[in-house]
């Protein structure tokens, strides 16, 4: 007499269900990781052209104030370029014997510690402010190089309230991207250029946090034009800045 076969026991039905939920969720999951694979490329190639077109329009701007200074020379007339719009202020002074008048307008710059540092957009308003903070505080007008390396190597963003590195384009364009920012080259662009979403950029800035420059400060109590560190530096904040990074 022969054996029968074994019969197979049969797969309860909740297993299989089980089993089809999760074939569905692994081929929706594997449709999500494509999509997200191409917007990633997509985005990658507009950030690309943005960068690309902002370095052409640094070029030009550029190549048009030699070109003007070119053309009042040879008129025998002097060239004087457009007022500066961005300035650049950080705080060498702390707060022992310090007036509430300027103690109130370095808070309102968020400039709470020494050697913190801020961009702000100059106007007739944050002039008055900085001739009230002028003893503790160092300004002028920074270049392209410094407003790009203060970002890239100091930046840090307010999200929730927190201070969070700019390790990725995703945290500027969760928090910016209602304001057409969506990568660390937007902003760049916007605060150097101060553009009409200047107040977003610089409110989501945190304020960088500066060492103290090589060498120490030199007289902090002395006006920079006197031999001293306070008050407007023009265009000498830049190499400021590059012994504070």
């Amino acid at each position: 007499m022969e054996d029968k076969p074994k019969q197979l026991p049969k797969v309860p039905e909740s297993i299989l269900k089980r089993r089809k939920q999760l074939a569905i969720n692994k081929a929706t999951a594997a449709k999500a990781e494509l999509a997200n694979r191409k917007k990633q490329v997509t985005k990658k190639k507009t950030i690309f052209k943005r960068a690309e077109k902002y370095v052409k329009e640094y070029r030009a701007k550029e190549r048009d104030e030699i070109r003007l200074a070119r053309i009042a020379k040879k008129a025998g007339n002097f060239y004087v370029p457009a007022e500066p719009k961005l300035a650049f202020v950080i705080r060498i002074r702390g707060i022992n014997g310090i007036h509430p008048r300027p103690r109130k307008v370095l808070q309102l710059f968020r400039l709470r510690q020494i050697n913190n540092g801020v961009s702000v957009r100059l106007n007739k308003a944050t002039l008055n402010r900085l001739k009230i903070a002028e003893p503790y505080a160092a300004w002028g007008r920074p270049n392209l190089k410094t407003v790009r390396e203060l970002i890239y190597k100091r930046g840090f963003g307010k999200v929730n309230h927190q201070r969070i590195p700019l390790t990725n384009n995703s945290i500027i364009e969760k928090e910016l991207g209602a304001q057409t920012m969506i990568c660390i080259e937007d902003l760049i662009h916007e605060v150097f250029t101060v553009g009409s979403n200047f107040k977003y950029a610089s409110n989501f800035l945190w304020p960088f946090n500066l060492s103290s420059p090589m060498g120490g400060w030199r007289r902090k109590y002395n006006r920079y034009n006197d031999g001293g560190d306070y008050g407007f530096r023009d265009t000498m904040i830049d190499a400021l800045v590059k012994q504070m990074i």
